[in-house]
């Protein structure tokens, strides 16, 4: 069972270099923006909405906002309480569908993308996100990761067209969130000089010098082949 009202993401605004995910953020974020400023319009669906953290990108864009998930959110903002894959709603209903780092938790992933395309009006847009390197959470509900290839396939499987694929963050910075989570890693059997080291990364916020060196070896040797999370627009034809 699925523990309801747990604490979600909030804010994508609020986050800034001492964030511990500052460089998987920033990246996601950005592309996330494009997305919607250049494909959402109308009424939107959110799948897996949580506590709606992305609202304000749509600001001036949209009709209307609702919001899906298998839970209520911590602060109460899910509209439709329903599985990803079985959504309660007429079809062709939305100009756009939107749905962020949900699909690695539903078991059914093709059933997610399948309610997506029914749920969208012709021509209408899907923007989804999901990642490929990133250590288990929320478990056990952390089932996928997914190459730029595997979105094409499951997308395609389910009758859209693939417009864009936004990989967010290359090499560098996927190495650098790799360091901050071996240091963010409990273990119960380390000995205290471990536990010790560990400490004192957070303390010292060394995550912040992790998260400005290798944002800056990622620009200027950018290489997506390793991300850590991509951001596909799909349309519905």
């Amino acid at each position: 069972m699925r523990e309801e009202k747990i604490p979600r993401f909030i804010d994508y605004t609020a986050i800034g270099r001492r964030n511990s995910y500052y460089l998987v953020y920033k990246p996601l974020i950005k592309a996330l923006e494009y997305a919607v400023n250049k494909y959402a319009e109308g009424d939107v669906l959110d799948i897996g909405c949580g506590n709606k953290p992305y609202r304000k990108m749509f600001d001036g864009r949209i009709n209307k906002y609702v919001g899906c998930d298998i839970i209520q959110s911590s602060l109460e903002k899910v509209d439709v309480l329903c599985p990803a894959n079985e959504i309660p709603l007429p079809g062709e209903s939305f100009n756009t569908v939107f749905s962020t780092q949900t699909i690695e938790h539903v078991a059914d992933h093709q059933g997610l993308v399948n309610e997506a395309y029914r749920l969208l009006n012709k021509d209408g847009f899907f923007i989804v996100s999901g990642p490929l390197y990133w250590p288990l959470h929320e478990e056990p509900y952390d089932y996928f990761r997914f190459t730029k290839y595997g979105f094409e396939y499951v997308l395609k499987k389910a009758g859209f067209d693939v417009v864009e694929y936004l990989p967010n963050g290359g090499a560098w910075a996927t190495m650098g969130q790799a360091i901050i989570h071996s240091f963010s890693f409990s273990n119960p059997a380390n000995g205290w000089f471990i536990k010790f080291i560990k400490k004192a990364f957070f303390k010292l916020r060394f995550q912040v010098l992790i998260n400005i060196f290798f944002h800056w070896l990622d620009r200027k040797d950018y290489n997506p082949v390793n991300t850590m999370n991509y951001v596909i627009v799909a349309q519905k034809n």
